[in-house]
């Protein structure tokens, strides 16, 4: 087990929201990451499709993953979404990684995958902006 992927799932254990929803890390390493989440019927919109927040909300985590390995404690600045086909599935499945980095912020790119009957489809793209933040705003007052 990498040293990222250790780090990466305390961070993960320490978000409510993430573990409100069941999500795992799949990978983790420099430059990149991978979040999974299993769908469940309550994430689903009235034409039961997967909502687009629950697709947006993993792909922005799974960004912020990403650029966390290159440049330590940060938060999502600016990120877009494009959802290419409605979402039905067992299993999502987010891919990240890091286009370019500087000192204080890094560019990610995020494709999320959807699988259904053993096969993997491309649901959305996305991509942000991550900016490095000092001071760990759980302990900040």
């Amino acid at each position: 087990m990498s040293r990222f992927f250790e780090l990466g799932q305390q961070v993960l254990v320490s978000q409510p929201f993430s573990r409100l929803l069941g999500t795992e890390l799949c990978e983790l390493s420099e430059g990149y990451a991978e979040l999974s989440l299993r769908l469940r019927e309550d994430f689903k919109q009235s034409y039961g499709y997967v909502h687009g927040g629950v697709i947006s909300y993993l792909a922005d985590n799974c960004l912020t993953f990403a650029g966390a390995t290159v440049l330590g404690n940060c938060v999502t600045s600016e990120f877009k979404i494009n959802y290419v086909m409605p979402t039905i599935g067992e299993l999502l499945v987010a891919k990240s990684s890091v286009l370019s980095f500087a000192l204080r912020q890094a560019v990610c790119e995020c494709k999320v995958y959807v699988v259904r009957n053993q096969e993997s489809m491309l649901v959305a793209a996305a991509q942000g902006t991550i900016v490095k933040i000092e001071t760990d705003i759980r302990t900040s007052a």
